[in-house]
């Protein structure tokens, strides 16, 4: 498995979980200020695609998972 579908697979958990946990109709709801970290990871999925810089991934090659097609 490569970083970059490391990262979507993570991303996705952690908006799905901030969601569960955020909206008040989910049987999960704990607080609604979850919501900013759905924000959080929005934005930071945002902005690695402008500028390739996903401090998750680096984390990853780090660990040794081979980056994505090279």
């Amino acid at each position: 498995m490569t970083t970059e579908r490391i990262v979507r697979i993570v991303a996705g958990f952690f908006i799905l979980l901030s969601l569960s946990l955020g909206v008040e109709g989910s049987p999960l709801f704990h607080t609604s200020h979850w919501l900013w970290f759905t924000a959080f990871v929005g934005f930071n999925l945002l902005q690695s695609g402008f500028t390739q810089f996903c401090p998750l991934e680096l984390f990853l090659k780090k660990l040794g998972i081979k980056p994505s097609c090279q």
